[in-house]
């Protein structure tokens, strides 16, 4: 899983050299090959292209290949960089974790969410299975400080995220996931402080012989608990389109009797794309033409319901949540010349319906929210003497109409009395300088919002790598961000909750340093790193007066110091022990250590910022059996910090526990057959205050391809 990207370029193919000392810079951001003839041998560098323009930062993918004759290979993996500009191939500073679509289908998961738990350094903790409702943070953050993607536009939710990953495309539209740890503020703006969540949807028909025919792809499963979950999906040329459902009847009962983790949800997605003018296609004879522009866009929607027994009280364990989104965006690649310019258009709206009673709103009124987020940016950059430049600037207005968040509105209608609108602007600019084995990318953004009179503020970020050998990265970063309060931080004062609208923006400053070893077989990577947080946001409640409420409040300064460890070893000669009938395809193992220090009451009580991670472990082994049989293991351990409150009024900690999840498949060109089990030993653990997760859950499914 712990696979790094590379950059796609347009070849450049030398035919003699300048010995000029800029001659370097003219091929910034380009895949260099060069044809070395002899009497007795012919090796060439080739480079491949695809159609995907990559995502995070605006990079794009390359392959290439090494100096072994006949043998493709990628210099240390596939790399994403975490700048604005796209670099050149090896040229990254940053670490990106990836989650490649090899490790998506050989995962026993059911969801995204699912799947981001093998991510050592992500926290996610679940509410209920099968992507019911999680909160996901990075690096001991909460999951509001973190901006969550889908091909690169932002999506994250002004209401709350715990509704962020409410995702409208199934697992077999996903590419890749791209993990990026540490602030990434000049990148993403003011949702990224601790990091940033990007999911890559699926292009069709890489080569033009394929773009001629219809491609589908049918996933049929059931299992524990009543779960069922079925989609098709369909692809022609550069369009698809998926449609998926998901119900399961739950796997807890409240006091009275009646189901109260069920759920039901549906998504479809559709994407699509044009290039106008033709795709520049690089030959041997001839330079890659100057100019080029395409488009993409993409429509969602995805609907739920479900079961929240204690989600949000203890005292109450027949809660519901109804949610509805819908995402849409259109974006575009010009090329004129050096320049290239990235505009993009996005508008994601939301609707949550929340019963704390469920089906009984005379008791208890529901609270209904609708939000609208508008959003518009531009990233451009440039090649020039002295390296590579980007600049650009984003507007995104984000709005909510509700029945209790929000002031009063002139003209309440339906369920909405209160609302709020806000607007973020924001300017960046970065540069990046490449030379042979060192890089070093710079810049900052300059951030505006409408909300509470705030200026323009300034967060900077430098980052920089050094390449030793062929195998060998050594890195360094420093990085400042920021995030907005919620609309529930800042005005749910309902139902034991007080908020205060006055709360100030959190702000991050954090330093990073690592180093990275990749060899045919072996990879592995170490890092440091500390946080210095201020004004951090949380839900706190004073434990000694028993009418305490939980309130909305900046929680004073947090600093977190942390290592992380991983290794993934794949052994070279694998498909030769598979024709033999047994084979060891790839092992994995990493490991996250987090303490953070703050000014911290023995009698208050959090329920974000003061609980994190402190110890996560993760293990993965993928085995190929006999035949088309394949057995893939995952082992997590959890270690988090912290204290909740039980239904029975005790202030409990939360318990370290271990969970083993396998899946065994049978693998053939056009079908395959699988078997999930999760939580082999069946652990009722607590990720998340009084709400236990499910013991053992068993998966059955198939798949079909044509």
């Amino acid at each position: 899983m712990y696979k790094p990207l590379f950059n796609q370029r347009k070849a450049l193919r030398f035919r003699k050299f300048s010995r000029k000392g800029y001659a370097l810079f003219a091929c910034l951001g380009r895949v260099v090959t060069i044809g070395v003839l002899s009497v007795a041998t012919l090796r060439a560098a080739a480079s491949t292209t695809t159609d995907d323009v990559a995502v995070v930062g605006g990079s794009a993918n390359t392959v290439a290949t090494d100096d072994t004759p006949d043998k493709e290979a990628t210099l240390d993996g596939i790399e994403v960089t975490g700048s604005r500009a796209p670099l050149a191939l090896g040229q990254a500073a940053r670490m990106v974790t990836v989650l490649s679509r090899e490790d998506i289908q050989a995962a026993p998961v059911q969801s995204i969410n699912d799947l981001l738990k093998m991510t050592v350094g992500v926290d996610v903790r679940q509410r209920g299975p099968i992507g019911a409702q999680t909160d996901i943070g990075i690096r001991g953050g909460t999951s509001e400080q973190i901006a969550i993607l889908l091909n690169g536009v932002n999506i994250c939710d002004p209401q709350t995220a715990h509704n962020a990953f409410d995702l409208p495309c199934d697992l077999s539209d996903i590419e890749r996931i791209e993990v990026l740890e540490g602030p990434a503020g000049r990148v993403y703006g003011t949702s990224s402080m601790v990091g940033a969540i990007n999911i890559v949807t699926r292009r069709h028909a890489k080569r033009e012989a394929e773009q001629k025919r219809w491609q589908g792809e049918a996933r049929l499963e059931g299992g524990s608990f009543g779960y069922l979950s079925a989609a098709v999906r369909g692809a022609f040329c550069q369009h698809s389109l998926s449609v998926g459902y998901t119900r399961s009847d739950g796997y807890s009962r409240s006091k009275a009797g009646s189901l109260n983790s069920d759920y039901s949800g549906f998504k479809a997605f559709y994407q699509g794309g044009v290039t106008l003018g033709g795709k520049p296609q690089p030959s041997a004879d001839k330079q890659p033409p100057t100019e080029s522009q395409q488009l993409s866009w993409h429509v969602g929607l995805s609907t739920k319901g479900f079961g929240s027994n204690t989600f949000y009280s203890a005292k109450y364990d027949e809660q519901y949540e109804k949610t509805a989104k819908l995402f849409a965006a259109l974006r575009g690649h010009l090329q004129a010349g050096r320049l290239h310019i990235q505009p993009a258009i996005y508008w994601n709206r939301s609707h949550d319906r929340f019963e704390l009673i469920r089906g009984t709103e005379a008791k208890v009124p529901y609270n209904h929210h609708r939000t609208d987020v508008f959003g518009i940016n531009l990233n451009s950059w440039f090649d020039w003497l002295l390296g590579r430049t980007a600049f650009g600037a984003e507007f995104r207005n984000e709005d909510i109409v509700s029945s209790n968040l929000g002031e009063p509105l002139n003209n309440p209608f339906d369920h909405y009395k209160v609302g709020l609108n806000r607007s973020n602007l924001s300017f960046h600019l970065e540069h990046n300088v490449l030379l042979r084995r060192f890089t070093l990318s710079a810049g900052f953004i300059a951030v505006k919002n409408t909300w509470n009179e705030m200026p323009f503020k300034i967060y900077p970020g430098i980052d920089a790598s050094l390449r030793i050998g062929n195998q060998w990265k050594v890195y360094a970063s420093y990085n400042a961000s920021l995030r907005m309060p919620s609309f529930t931080e800042l005005y749910y004062s309902v139902g034991g909750h007080q908020a205060d609208k006055r709360l100030k923006p959190e702000e991050l400053q954090a330093v990073e340093g690592g180093v990275k070893y990749n060899n045919r077989w072996l990879s592995a990577k170490a890092s440091v790193f500390h946080h210095h947080s201020r004004n951090m946001i949380d839900w706190v409640m004073d434990t000694r007066d028993a009418q305490a409420v939980w309130q909305s409040v900046n929680h004073t300064k947090v600093n977190t110091l942390g290592e992380e460890l991983a290794v993934s070893i794949t052994p070279a000669d694998y498909r030769q022990q598979e024709a033999r009938g047994f084979g060891l395809r790839k092992i994995e193992l990493a490991y996250c250590h987090l303490h953070q220090s703050k000014n911290e009451e023995p009698f208050l009580q959090s329920r974000y910022s003061l609980e994190y991670l402190r110890n996560k472990m993760t293990a993965m082994m993928q085995l190929h059996l006999v035949s088309r049989l394949d057995l893939t293991l995952h082992y997590r351990w959890h270690d988090r910090t912290g204290t909740y409150t039980d239904t029975g009024g005790t202030v409990r900690s939360y318990r370290p526990y271990s969970v083993v999840d396998s899946r065994l498949s049978w693998n053939a060109d056009n079908y395959s057959f699988y078997i999930e089990a999760n939580n082999l030993a069946a652990h009722r653990y607590v990720d998340y205050g009084n709400v236990p997760q499910p013991g053992f859950w068993l998966t059955v499914g198939a798949r079909y391809r044509l």
